[in-house]
């Protein structure tokens, strides 16, 4: 009694020390923790006996209530019922089978321990506040549970970053050294195992403002009747569920809170006990930004959360943009709504089709389009957002099952439709007219047919298709009627004038073995009358072609325009009268019109012989002679004109082009006293050919 006598006196002098605007929080503290004193020798002794009886107890396990609520001394700072309670079951010593257990975090309603004007101590579940010369804060975590479990800290909803003011312990306590107002918040610690885990949380705050436990999480609950989230949360939840928003607040002096929707203060129906908000049975309605204020003399802080009702995505009877898509698309296209159970819809090849995915929900739901479970690879068009697929060509996709996919955070339906494409086939149902109507050889072929959903169509588009076999049928096979059987005519017995052709009339019957039984003319006549034998030919006159004289030659000697002539070519009978030129038609027609050859064009270029060369040797030497245009029979000379026609030949023409070295020193040419003369030898090309003028003196 005598140390419990000392830590009273401690605590007590240690309260005296405290600032005017703790003094009232830490006396409240100070009555629970003196309570506590009170029976912790009880308590001991309730333990020594717990000792004493683990050694009468075989392998079984038994559990034992190690702390017990003390009656009559609670807290006045806000915390959960559920945190003034400990676990009153734990596993036996070491040696006995322990029985596996999840987390369970101990909570102890003991006040915070002022050891000392700067340290503070406590465990979770408590508010600690912050004075000018707190130098040390350490929050103790305690929990039980098999497999042992692991413990971690949390700031407000972060994980706890360790460093030289914030320890962790090795016992799993956090202290932190010189705290700071940026170290104000909700500390939690976690406790898990394999079995699941466990959370409780401690404030650490300042004299003054208060404090608010908020969440920047997004909760998204699409299942769950009920869903809770701590204020400062984004909650998303489906429509009658009940939602519970916390707001854990802690502060000195204590903070008094008020919910409002959209700004607008909430009534106390909504408010459950411990700054917890209700929302049953939530509706499209209830949507809206929920805020926490909590108010003390000292100030004022308000979170909100936003509260969003899901919808699952439903499905619709009808879909309005279909309609007004349809309308405007024309009449080759087909239109069908998907369905959760599954619609047809049978198109034609070539045409387009479009497919509506009616669907409703809360947000709008994200349509994706597939084919047979994948992603479409067909070419298409989506219209209305998404919600019509377009498929241009129905022919590129063969037949089988298009699904939408609607989702959105609610949840997900799919609707699908049984695409199924006509097909062309042949069709022999039907049999062509009878190739006779009496006889052995009257035969019907099967008439083949292009059809498409049993309208018949052009036979092109079946052309892909395998054409069944066509067996003949045999048809009209029966004896036929007596009939006239008449032969070819005779030829004509003149071309021209008048002549007579013949022919053989038999009245005869054909069998249906295919044989022919001549029968009188009498079993015809009664049918028909007889067709004629004989009858005239080649009445028109005799005629044949004449033509009169040729007419003169004219135009040039050559080129495109030849020299033509002309000439009349007429059609008269034999005695010398003009007819058509169709009663010669039968004839060969003599030409009207013919090449000819003028006397202008009887001339040819006449050459006389060469001349000597001018020189025996070098690059200068020449010869000529003479080219005249004569006529080819008078030999006359004509005008170059005359022969122009006719390519001219040359007149002129180099000789003797040979080198002239080594050879002795001589003229080549007559005119080297002239040269002399004129006093060219000065000149390399006179000197060279007047070799011998030049060289003399």
């Amino acid at each position: 009694m005598v140390t419990e006598q000392k830590h009273l006196d401690d605590i007590i002098r240690n309260l005296s020390q405290q600032p005017e605007e703790l003094k009232d929080v830490y006396t409240e503290q100070f009555v629970v923790q003196l309570a506590h004193e009170v029976f912790k020798s009880h308590l001991e002794h309730q333990e020594s006996v717990l000792k004493a009886s683990r050694r009468r107890v075989d392998s079984t396990s038994v559990e034992y209530p190690l702390h017990r609520h003390v009656s009559g001394f609670t807290s006045s700072l806000r915390m959960s019922s559920a945190e003034a309670f400990l676990p009153t079951s734990v596993g036996l010593a070491n040696g006995l089978h322990r029985p596996r257990q999840k987390p369970a975090i101990l909570r102890k309603i003991s006040a915070a321990q002022q050891l000392s004007a700067s340290e503070v101590v406590t465990h979770l579940g408590q508010t600690v506040v912050l004075a000018s010369g707190t130098l040390s804060v350490l929050l103790h975590c305690e929990a039980v549970g098999n497999p042992k479990p692991t413990i971690s800290w949390a700031k407000n909803g972060e994980e706890v970053k360790y460093n030289d003011r914030m320890l962790l312990q090795p016992d799993d306590s956090l202290q932190i050294l010189a705290p700071i107002e940026a170290d104000v918040g909700f500390y939690a610690c976690n406790a898990s195992n394999a079995l699941g885990s466990d959370s409780v949380s401690i404030a650490v705050t300042l004299a003054g403002k208060p404090l608010i436990k908020a969440s920047r999480a997004t909760v998204i609950n699409t299942e769950s009747p009920a869903v809770t989230a701590d204020i400062g949360s984004t909650v998303k939840t489906i429509q009658r569920a009940n939602v519970t928003i916390s707001c854990q607040v802690a502060g000195v002096p204590e903070a008094e809170v008020t919910w409002f929707k959209n700004k607008v203060k909430l009534s106390s129906a909504h408010h459950l006990h411990d700054g917890l908000l209700l929302i049953a049975n939530v509706s499209l309605s209830d949507q809206g930004l929920y805020s926490c204020k909590a108010s003390n003399l000292r100030g004022e802080v308000t979170e909100s959360s936003q509260l969003l009702v899901l919808e699952p995505p439903q499905p619709l009877p009808y879909l309005e943009d279909l309609t007004a898509v349809l309308s405007s698309a024309g009449t080759g296209t087909h239109s069908v709504l998907t369905s959760p159970s599954g619609t047809k819809m049978t198109v034609s090849p070539g045409s387009s089709a479009l497919i509506g995915c009616a669907v409703d929900g809360h947000p709008i739901p994200n349509i994706t389009w597939l084919y047979s479970g994948e992603p479409l690879r067909l070419q298409h068009h989506l219209l209305a957002a998404g919600r019509i697929l377009q498929i241009l060509n129905v022919s590129d996709a063969p037949g089988g099952e298009i699904s939408c996919l609607a989702q959105n955070e609610a949840g997900s339906l799919t609707q699908k439709t049984s695409l199924a494409i006509q097909e062309y086939w042949w069709s022999v149902d039907k049999l062509m007219a009878c190739s006779a109507s009496c006889g052995r050889r009257g035969v019907q072929l099967p008439q083949l047919r292009c059809l498409l959903d049993g309208a018949e169509v052009n036979i092109s588009h079946c052309k892909e298709k395998p054409k069944p076999a066509l067996q003949p049928i045999a048809c009209n096979r029966r004896d036929c009627p007596s009939r006239w059987m008449v032969t070819s005519w005779s030829p004509c017995t003149q071309s021209c004038g008048g002549g007579i052709q013949m022919r053989r009339v038999t009245c005869q019957r054909l069998t249906a073995k295919g044989s022919s039984v001549p029968m009188s003319n009498e079993a015809c006549a009664q049918v028909s009358k007889r067709p004629v034998d004989t009858q005239k030919c080649n009445r028109q006159p005799c005629a044949e072609w004449v033509a009169s004289s040729w007419g003169q030659c004219n135009g040039p000697c050559i080129g495109p325009r030849l020299a033509v002539q002309h000439r009349q070519v007429f059609c008269q009978t034999k005695d010398g009268t003009s007819v058509s030129s169709d009663q010669c038609s039968v004839l060969p027609r003599p030409l009207s019109t013919q090449n000819c050859w003028t006397d202008v064009c009887s001339v040819h270029w006449r050459v006389s012989l060469w001349t000597v060369c001018t020189a025996t040797c070098g690059n200068y030497g020449f010869q000529s002679r003479r080219v005249d245009c004569v006529h080819v029979r008078t030999n006359k000379p004509m005008l170059e004109h005359h022969c122009s026609w006719r390519p001219r030949p040359v007149n002129w023409q180099r000789c003797n082009i040979t080198p002239c070295e080594n050879v002795e020193c001589r003229d080549t040419t007559r005119y080297c006293e002239k040269v002399k003369q004129l006093k060219l030898c000065q000149l390399t090309q006179f000197k060279s050919r007047c070799c011998g003028t030049c060289g003399k003196a």
